[in-house]
């Protein structure tokens, strides 16, 4: 493994999320369901063409999968595209509560 070691698996998640327009079409898949670049435009300000762009760099970060349906790609959030990223986020989660048992334990401690 590299320098970072587990940021590595989350870090080109992470890259992709940082754009917000990337943020709002997951959001909008999330919330909307799977659908088209056409019904993305509706609720995204961006053209067409800058959608798709967006989908590409979700997509090859395993954050959407699409479907061809006679000329229209119909796209959707894989859900396991989050796993690195949420492993890495539990993480923080885990060092946390390992804090808090320490703490517990040494209240403990002075107590008795």
């Amino acid at each position: 493994m590299g320098t970072y070691g587990s940021l590595e698996a989350a870090g080109p998640v992470l890259d992709a999320l940082g754009d917000p327009t990337r943020r709002v079409i997951l959001e909008t898949l999330r919330t909307g369901g799977p659908c088209s670049v056409g019904v993305l435009a509706e609720h995204v300000p961006v053209s067409r063409p800058a959608i798709s762009q967006h989908l590409k760099v979700l997509g090859a970060v395993g954050l959407v999968q699409h479907e061809s349906r006679g000329t229209r790609n119909i796209y959707r959030v894989h859900q396991s595209g989050l796993d690195e990223l949420r492993s890495w986020l539990d993480r923080f989660w885990g060092d946390a509560l390992d804090a808090y048992a320490d703490h517990v334990r040494r209240i403990e401690e002075e107590r008795t």
